[in-house]
């Protein structure tokens, strides 16, 4: 994505989270500290099982009545239905926005002309009243803005941008082995750690108790993950749950096999320094690990 280019994401939606007790709510059941979140600063977070394993990923954003939460719209029924699951008796309304705004993304360079602009050094700010803010997994995935669809077209012409296809996004990210799309096929899959949430800034070890915290602090305090979520390239497509071998030993398997393939990867038995750099197949076909 070129400093002149927007994206708007089609598949993202939003949730409002309001009323009196909505930061004591998110507190306790998202991976990330609620605490971090204001009008200068966001975050990424996750829903978990109370396994530890993934659910929902989200970025909670701060707004004058609650927050917000940007996420899959594709998941958000269900979504929604896990979170009032965790309401009880608590003062919270949980409210999809998704018909009234959009996602776009910008690269980071704009964001900074911006901050210049309104002498702001902080990663999350007010643009013609639309929160942007910078992506907290990775700077290089620029920085989102919220916004009703007309008063974004607005912005983009005074920022004389233009809408582009989300391709380059999508591979930057896999590049960095983030994965973007196909995350429902993750769901109950794999545990937080495994998708690399320490690495992309969605856990906070020392907020306290969350859905899922015990197996997940569990696990980094006796380092016991033993695969991560990996990006991959392959010669041919490939379906999820082909398996990947090192020689005659499976060493991964494919979770997500569109747009971008990616691959649940052991890294130890053997270890994962052995063959990361070897060839590897799936049938036989070459298979290389990105990141």
């Amino acid at each position: 994505m070129e400093k002149d280019q927007i994206i708007i994401f089609e598949n993202r939606g939003l949730l409002s989270i309001t009323g009196e007790d909505a930061k004591e709510f998110l507190q306790n059941i998202i991976t990330n500290d609620i605490n971090k979140v204001s009008e200068t600063s966001s975050v990424f977070a996750a829903l978990l099982s109370p396994q530890g394993k993934y659910l929902f990923d989200f970025f909670v954003i701060k707004n004058d009545e609650g927050y917000l939460l940007d996420c899959n719209k594709n998941s958000i029924k269900e979504l929604v239905e896990n979170l009032s699951r965790y309401k009880i008796r608590s003062k919270v309304n949980i409210k999809d926005l998704s018909s009234d705004f959009v996602v776009g993304v910008i690269n980071f360079e704009n964001f900074k002309i911006i901050q210049k602009e309104l002498g702001k050094k902080e990663t999350t700010l007010k643009f013609r009243d639309s929160p942007i803010f910078v992506d907290p997994r990775d700077n290089d995935l620029g920085a989102r803005i919220i916004s009703p669809l007309e008063k974004l077209y607005l912005t983009i012409k005074k920022l004389n941008l233009k809408i582009v296809e989300n391709k380059s996004y999508l591979e930057k990210a896999f590049l960095k082995g983030i994965p973007i799309e196909g995350l429902n096929n993750l769901q109950n899959q794999l545990f937080g750690l495994e998708i690399n949430f320490e690495k992309l800034n969605a856990i906070d070890f020392k907020k306290g108790c969350y859905v899922g915290q015990e197996n997940t602090a569990r696990m980094k305090l006796k380092n016991k993950i033993r695969r991560q979520l990996m990006s991959i390239k392959t010669e041919k497509e490939v379906k999820i749950g082909d398996e990947i071998k090192y020689k005659d030993s499976v060493i991964g398997r494919v979770l997500i096999d569109k747009p971008y393939p990616f691959a649940i990867i052991k890294l130890f038995d053997p270890e994962f320094s052995i063959f990361k750099d070897k060839k590897l197949k799936i049938f036989s076909d070459n298979v290389e690990i990105i990141s």
